[in-house]
């Protein structure tokens, strides 16, 4: 659908109605990348997922879940628009993380979606990945580390560096 004055698809999550209708307090909420992804969670038992309307998750859609759940875990592909879409998830989230809000990341094999994964291997598998689910701060410095040499101290500093935008973005925070 293209925008309007009243449709936004940074604002609407696919499927968050559903979610509150079979939920009264979600404790947390599954962010997908499409919506035959959410149609298809659903059909096998995993009623609480939303797709962000084939945008990245934007800060507005993260402000509605975080008002909504304290947890809001992101299941993206595993090929590099996946990683791309939670990079820009996690850089979205940080300005809202705050004390007792988490935000993860689960990325799945290459080539496989939530869609194919669940109609393989089942609801219990798939919860059972879901469980495995990496923590905003884990996937920040897995991210940032990869990239940086820290073997000297040299390499040490600049991973501190590389992180210092990152942090400034954080509330002040326990975190």
């Amino acid at each position: 659908s293209p925008e309007t004055p009243i449709f936004h698809k940074g604002k609407e999550l696919y499927g968050l109605y559903e979610v509150m209708q079979a939920h009264r307090e979600p404790s947390n909420i599954l962010v997908v990348e499409g919506y035959m992804d959410v149609v298809a969670l659903a059909q096998h038992g995993i009623d609480y997922a939303v797709a962000s309307l084939g945008t990245a998750t934007t800060s507005e859609q993260l402000q509605t879940l975080f008002r909504t759940v304290k947890e809001v875990i992101c299941c993206y592909d595993g090929d590099r628009a996946g990683r791309d879409a939670a990079w820009r998830a996690m850089d979205n989230a940080l300005p809202l993380i705050q004390d007792g809000l988490s935000l993860k990341f689960v990325f799945l094999a290459d080539g496989e979606d939530p869609d194919s994964l669940i109609r393989a291997q089942g609801q219990q598998a798939f919860e059972t990945i879901l469980a495995q689910a990496i923590p905003l701060s884990n996937f920040l410095f897995k991210q940032l580390n990869n990239k940086i040499d820290t073997s000297s101290p040299e390499g040490k500093a600049a991973l501190i560096d590389a992180f210092q935008p990152y942090l400034n973005k954080l509330p002040e925070s326990i975190l």
